[in-house]
Parts: C-alpha cells; structure tokens; sequence
C-alpha cells in the first residue's frame, strides 16, 4: 500500500513546485459563484456517480492503466456513488470507510448541443470541492489539477468538448486523500515495518486533528456557461457616512479587449438606487440600508443587488451579465472592541463541524437550513466554520439571515516542526489566496482565520505566521486576520500580528478534568495574561466538555449532560465579567457532535456538542439559548417578534 512512493509523491512533486512558484505570481482568474443570468447558464452534474477504489497494493494501477482514457466500468467492478458525498459512511465495507488513497469517478453529461455549435459560448466545468488531491478529465483529456480540499476549481472545457463528437461529456476525477507534512491539513503515513504484527505495506495516516478524514467530492459539480467576452472577476468594499453608503467596485473582464461595463445597485424593492459605467468606480447610496448581524437590529441582513453587465463588441459576442447580492458595513478593531457600523459587536456563537450521518462533509440543502434555523432559535449571531472552509452555499445563507462568519482555512493541525517550511509555506499563502478570492465579497464575513492551534512556539511560526498574516492581509485590507491559539501565550511568536486573539481552553476537562470549582480562577488569569501581553481583543474561540447524550448524575460527573452545563456556566459568569473589559466573544465547542477518527477518548465520535449528531438538543442547548437571548436583549436593537419570550 505505497500510493505515496510511486504515484503520489511524483503529483505531489509536481502540485508542490506550482504551489512554490504561486508566493512570486498572484493566482489568475477570479472564482465567481456560478449563477444563471439572461447571458449564463447551468447544469448541475451532481447525482449518481460511477466509482472505483484504487486497492493495488500501490494505489497506482488508475494512473498505470489509464483509467480516465475508457468508461470506467470497463477497467474493473464500479459501485454507484452520491455526488455530493464523502465515500467513507456510504457503503458497509470497512476498506472504504477507512480508504487512504486515489479514489476514481465518473459521470457522463450530456451537454446541450447549441453550447458545443455556438463557438461564441465558453463552457466551464467546477468542482465545488474535492478533498484533498484532484486530477480533472473530460473524455479522457485532463484539463486540470488542483491540491486542496474545502475550495473550488474549474476548468474551460470548451476545446475539449468542440474536439469531441456528439454532446457527451464524461468526467473523470481521481481524489487522493492523503496527507502529508505538507498538506493543509497535514498528517504523515507511518508504515509498520514489525513483521510479526502486521502483514507487509501496511500502513496508517497520522494527523494532529480531532475529526474524521472524510474524503470524496463533497460539493456539487456543474458545468456552465458564459460568453466569450465575459465577466471574469468583481471585487467590492464598502463604507458609509451619515446616510450615505459608498460601494466600491472593481470588474475584471477576460475575452474582450474594450469592454463596455455598466453597473448598476438595487435595492430589494427592486428599485435603482445608484449605477455607474466603467469596470472601477463608487456607487452612491442615499438614506443606506446597512447589513447588520441578526439580533443587533430591528432590520438585519440588508442586501442589496449589484448588476453587472459587459456590452462586447460584435466580434466579442454577446452581452454577458452577473448579479451579485451586496451588503453595506464596516468592520473595525480596536484594543478592546469589535466595531461593525462603528457599534461594538459581541460573538456569541458556535463552532461547527460540515458531519451529518451517512453523508459525511458532502453538502446537503436540508441540513444546512435545519442548522441554521436552530442557530436562529439559540440566539446564534455567529459562527466559526472549523476548521476548514465551507460550502460557498452557506456564506450565502449567513449573508441573507445575518450570521457574523470568521473564515478559516484548512490549516488545523500544524504541530510538526517540518510543517513550517517553505514548501508548506507556500502552500499555505495559495490556500488563502484561494479563500480571499471566492469569499470576498461576503458581508458576512468580518475576519479570517488562517489557523487553528498551530505549535505557534516553535522557532519557525515567527515567520510563517508573520508572511501569512501579512499575504492575507495585502489580499484584503477591509478585514481583521487572527488564528486561533492553545498555547502558552509568553511562547507565542505569532500572536504579535494579527489583531484579534482567539483562545481555544478546555479547563476542568483536558485540564484538571473534574475540578470545575478551578475554572474562573484558571480562565481569568488566561484573560489577563493574553491582554496584558498583547493588548488585543479577545474571544474565546474554543470551551466545552462531552456530553452523553441521556447520560445524568447529580452531583455532575464528566461525560454527563449536568457536567457540560456546569462547565458552560463557570464560564459564562468569567465571560460576562471579562465582556465588560476586552472579551469580545464566546464560541462554544461544539454546534453538533461529529465523527472523529477512533481512538479510546472517543465513543462514536466526538461528544462535545450541545446537539446530538441527529440534531437534537442536549440541556447545553437550552442554557444556551437563555444566555444567548438575554445577551441579544442587552446589546442589540431588536424588533418585537425577535426578543426572547421569557425574557
């Protein structure tokens, strides 16, 4: 089982080099969400897909027999497979579940003839996300790679396609999983070379994170179209002063060389309330509707409609438009606040995990609306999407109800000193370039997370964190960096430079586990020794303990629903005396219970939630709300149908 020798260390030799030469040129093109308008099309190609494990003994045989180049039914036995989906859950063979290696699939599409004829019509084909190593065909031709789970790719299938015969489109993706030193997440494959104990090549995948490593295409995969001359890329920042909002636009058009651009931003009413020509300028709003988080005011979640549309030429083709949904706010930090709209804002929030039965990681619409109206009835105005980004479907849902989002980038479990090189390095600055670049536009997020308890107190984090905090921040200026921290904070050496700390502690339960009665003592000298050190704001990114769900004792035990809530309440009375000074928020670990991989801490996974994996509450859930509401009352302005009724 030594994918990584003969087949996976030539890619990822390859993906590596790119990935060093990506730090010296910026990565092109842009990464609008795909969505149909009068001049744009889409077809989602989810659904059943045909799917193969690689199980030679070196994870090779795909790429040595050129699967891509034939059906894949024709190279060996196939099982059908949801797309989106982790792989893992879906059958009842443990192989699967546990597979670490190249995965193939397929897909016949047809695709409408009059996209093929008209050769002023571009085709794309994306991938919303496939984890962690990718490799792209379309009729047995590759058009693309791409390393990295969590974030999109895609590629012009046009040539392709035009060089076919007929309309169909089969895809084929190969998925590795793997993970290395250099991988975001990283891990190692440690081989057992004791003969007497395990049979020859077998091997485990190490890594330094507390969930399951879900693999497969986990988010939908569309082809669509745009014209020839098309609109490639929008990026928009906004301000205000007084009653007047200020939008500022910048449009990148590819395939024309004298574009006409117009702009134009309405309202939800659908009336026009500024427009503009050229592809940079302001837009001008009068009597503004700003985006405000959901419970800070009577009228949250503001959006308005930017429409952009490219006039080409005659040669050129035809007219291409997008609209983008845009909310008006500010972000700012102070030494002792979060200030959006200039008005303090207090997290309170949770942490989440994308896990659901069966299903794993793989995007699905129903839960994703049943988390968030959960979150809603909590008294939820946040959430951190650990450790990892998320489907860019759920940025939209967080935009529309007025969810505060911190973005985060794969980088969790960054504990081995060879993590910190140039090689992963460089990975690292192109995964944030790829997250600044799809979620720019998002109101809803207000800061980015470029790690997740990293050995920050190694030697070479200093300059790590400083190039990346610094990358991320000549990507966006218009938003706080921050990553989020467990250790010692006199050895941490990249606190000093990002602008908010976020602390992950879990007082009575890693540490002095069963001793509750030490936590305001332990979590106020945490406070005053991160602020006295850095003088920044503070959130408590990370609390919590497992709990069973139905397991009771009275007095509370660990494990028991009674023990989460008393752990929640020790630091809530902290919090509420810490908010008054520095503290700007609180996220609890976790929203849900999720898989984990097994280890004897771990009963089915990890217990932490204040709902249960199925998305029942737990006595956590309830203490929650109640606090959450009542912070809602006393900070926000809400309208009548929102205030918490007993309160």
């Amino acid at each position: 089982i030594r994918l990584h020798i003969p087949c996976l260390k030539r890619a990822a030799k390859r993906v590596f080099l790119a990935a060093l030469c990506s730090v010296c040129q910026a990565l092109q093109g842009g990464m609008l969400f795909p969505t149909e308008s009068p001049s744009r099309e889409v077809k989602d190609a989810s659904g059943l897909w045909s799917f193969r494990a690689d199980l030679s003994p070196e994870r090779s045989r795909g790429f040595e027999q050129q699967w891509y180049r034939k059906p894949l039914a024709e190279t060996g036995p196939v099982i059908d497979m949801p797309v989106p989906s982790s792989f893992n859950d879906i059958t009842q063979d443990a192989k699967i579940r546990d597979f670490i290696g190249w995965v193939w699939y397929e897909k016949d599409v047809w695709v409408p003839a009059r996209w093929i004829q008209d050769r002023g019509t571009r085709i794309v084909l994306r991938v919303g996300s496939a984890h962690y190593y990718s490799v792209l065909w379309v009729n047995g031709v590759k058009v693309a790679e791409h390393v990295g789970g969590h974030l999109p790719f895609e590629a012009d299938i046009s040539g392709v396609l035009r060089q076919t015969s007929g309309s169909a489109c089969r895809i084929t993706i190969a998925v590795n999983n793997t993970l290395t030193l250099e991988t975001l997440p990283p891990g190692t494959i440690q081989y057992m070379n004791d003969r007497s104990r395990y049979p020859a090549g077998y091997f485990v995948q190490n890594t330094n994170f507390d969930f399951f490593n879900y693999a497969g295409i986990h988010r939908s995969v569309l082809v669509y179209t745009t014209p020839k001359a098309h609109i490639d890329d929008i990026t928009v920042e906004t301000t205000f002063s007084d009653n007047i909002g200020l939008v500022s636009f910048n449009v990148s058009v590819l395939g024309s060389s004298k574009p006409a651009v117009k702009v134009t931003l309405s309202a939800q009413d659908g009336r026009c309330v500024a427009s503009a020509d050229g592809s940079r300028g302001v837009l001008k709003v009068t009597d503004v509707n700003l985006w405000w988080p959901y419970l800070m005011h009577e009228n949250p979640a503001y959006l308005y409609s930017m429409e952009v549309s490219v006039q080409a030429t005659a040669e050129d083709g035809q007219t291409d438009v997008y609209t983008l949904a845009v909310g008006i706010r500010t972000v700012k930090v102070t030494s002792t606040q979060f200030l959006i709209n200039n008005k303090p804002f207090y997290f309170h929030g949770v942490n989440k995990h994308e896990d659901a039965d069966i299903r794993g990681k793989g995007f699905d619409w129903p839960l994703v609306v049943k988390d968030f109206n959960l979150m809603k009835w909590m008294g939820v105005n946040s959430f951190r999407p650990s450790h990892y980004p998320y489907a860019e479907e759920i940025l939209q849902m967080a935009d529309r109800h007025g969810i505060v989002i911190i973005d985060e980038c794969p980088g969790v479990g960054i504990r081995d000193i060879r993590s910190f090189g140039n090689v992963s390095l460089a990975h690292h600055l192109t995964v944030m370039e790829e997250l600044v670049r799809r979620d720019k536009n998002h109101p809803s997020v207000v800061m980015w997370s470029v790690a997740n308890e990293p050995a920050s107190e190694m030697p070479p984090a200093g300059f790590y964190f400083k190039e990346l905090v610094s990358h991320t921040k000549s990507l966006d200026s218009s938003r706080p960096v921050t990553y989020i921290t467990a250790s010692n904070y006199a050895r941490d050496l990249g606190a000093p430079y990002v602008d908010v700390i976020c602390v992950n502690s879990y007082l009575s339960w890693y540490h002095d586990p069963g001793h509750t009665e030490l936590i305001s003592l332990q979590l106020n000298t945490q406070f005053d020794d991160w602020y006295g050190k850095y003088q920044k704001p503070i959130i408590q990114s990370e609390y919590g303990a497992d709990a069973v769900p139905g397991l009771h004792s009275d007095p509370p035990m660990m494990f028991t629903e009674e023990y989460q809530t008393t752990v929640l309440q020790n630091y809530h009375n902290v919090f509420d005396q810490k908010r008054k000074e520095f503290v700007i928020g609180e996220l609890i670990w976790n929203f849900a219970d999720f898989m984990t991989t097994q280890t004897i801490t771990r009963v089915v996974g990890n217990k932490k939630g204040i709902f249960t994996r199925q998305r029942q509450p737990k006595s956590g859930a309830f203490l929650l709300r109640e606090r959450y509401w009542r912070i809602a009352n006393e900070t926000g302005v809400l309208p009548t149908w929102a205030r918490y009724p007993c309160l």
